[in-house]
């Protein structure tokens, strides 16, 4: 590392740490009625979801609501490791896995408003191996692959890789045999023994799925994004990520490995057995974010965090980019990433530069109101922020696959019945 990267880190290390002893404390709660929630509403949640533990569907869970920037409820449920009985802790820790992709996202709209990359640059700008991509297309032929290549109609550009429609998947489309022979399927990069960028470059010879801009398919994009980040910042995505977002907004709990200090709060994954209750996982790739090589931070799925830390960052969202004085970004920054990209490429709903977007509702079902925005995680984690309520809300867990569980929507559900005054009427 040159000495002016160490230097510049070193800066931004201590601004940061000024403003985490300004607001390192819990997130302010407040009393549910005071924000226009009701106590006995809420705890509907606690009912239902130590249903879900008692009834062996969940082994544990911590949930949060939000509104107008104060903690209404923080519950924990069940067992964070039934090997030692212990409960589950409101600071357990979790991997939240493809809610990563959001804080890779900020940290790319970070660099935009310094003016170091435009949204429709061309990825091969940054990284040159994408300057001529291929695409994979389904051949009906009895021989062969069953596929044929070709060329890419356009590069893809960085706006692609937001939206999920560069074409990318994590291999398992037409060329899935090529993919497989790369070895690059699945999400898990945690276990990597090489950086990142090693993998992504690798990536960008192989054909993609569909033609940029064309479809929604949901891959590899904000790892090649987390690899941008880091050709364009100098920095490491780790250190990046660190001192620009989780360091400013107190997400003492937030990294992409865990130090041995707190692999204890690091809560068990769970699986559905075949008799449809949870079980415990027993996948050596597990132990990578404790005890692995720490070396490929994945930008799509690679962050371990905390109900209250992810929260600090939904709530830095939801009041425009700036939470306890610390501005991670413009409103209008926000505003774009949380407006519709896609149209009609993502189902019913929108999706943005980084989260689905409510465009209509009523179109899939569920409440919220429209703008309301989030993801979720392959452990079956889920978040969403709902400007027009003031509502943050988060719901963590470890199970997976999550086959047939409807907790989210449960979840869902139980928190806006909790409402009893709208601020979307005011």
């Amino acid at each position: 590392m040159s000495r002016n990267k160490l230097f510049r880190i070193l800066i931004l290390a201590a601004v940061c740490g000024m403003a985490l002893s300004a607001f390192a404390a819990d997130l302010p709660r407040v009393r549910p009625e005071v924000v226009g929630l009701s106590t006995a509403r809420l705890g509907r949640i606690a009912e239902v979801m130590q249903r879900y533990v008692d009834e062996g569907r969940l082994g544990g869970a911590v949930t949060l609501v939000a509104r107008e920037g104060k903690v209404a409820y923080l519950q924990a449920f069940g067992k964070i490791d039934p090997a030692t009985g212990a409960a589950m802790p409101v600071d357990a820790i979790f991997r939240i896995a493809s809610q990563s992709k959001a804080l890779t996202s900020v940290a790319v709209m970070i660099l935009f408003e310094e003016g170091k990359l435009l949204l429709d640059d061309p990825v091969s700008k940054y990284i040159p191996e994408f300057a001529k991509t291929t695409v994979a297309v389904p051949d009906g032929s009895k021989k062969g692959p069953g596929y044929k290549i070709v060329p890419a109609k356009r590069q893809i550009t960085i706006r692609d890789l937001l939206t999920h429609t560069a074409g990318i998947s994590y291999g398992y489309g037409p060329a899935k045999d090529l993919y497989e022979k790369a070895g690059l399927q699945g999400w898990f990069l945690a276990d990597r023994p090489e950086p990142v960028g090693t993998y992504i470059r690798k990536l960008a010879a192989l054909p993609f799925d569909a033609q940029p801009g064309e479809k929604h398919v949901y891959g590899y994009n904000t790892d090649i994004l987390g690899y941008l980040v880091e050709v364009v910042s100098g920095l490491s995505l780790a250190d990046f990520v660190r001192v620009r977002i989780t360091e400013p907004l107190a997400m003492a709990d937030t990294s992409f490995f865990l130090p041995e200090d707190k692999i204890g709060r690091l809560a068990a994954v769970y699986g559905i057995g075949k008799d449809g209750k949870a079980e415990l996982v027993a996948d050596p790739r597990e132990t990578a974010y404790c005890t692995g090589p720490r070396i490929c931070y994945a930008g799509g799925a690679g962050l371990v965090s905390t109900a209250e830390d992810y929260a600090r960052f939904l709530l830095m969202l939801q009041s425009g980019g700036e939470w306890g004085g610390v501005h991670i970004l413009s409103p209008k920054t926000v505003e774009l990433m949380t407006a519709d990209h896609v149209g009609r490429l993502y189902g019913s709903n929108g999706f943005g530069l980084g989260f689905w977007v409510t465009r209509e509702l009523g179109r899939n079902g569920e409440p919220g109101s429209v703008g309301a925005y989030g993801w979720g995680g392959a452990y079956h984690t889920t978040y969403w922020v709902d400007p027009a309520e003031k509502l943050v809300a988060v719901f963590m867990t470890q199970l997976m696959p999550a086959t047939g569980s409807d907790a989210h929507g449960k979840f869902k559900a139980l928190v806006y019945q909790s409402i009893i005054e709208s601020y979307e009427k005011r």
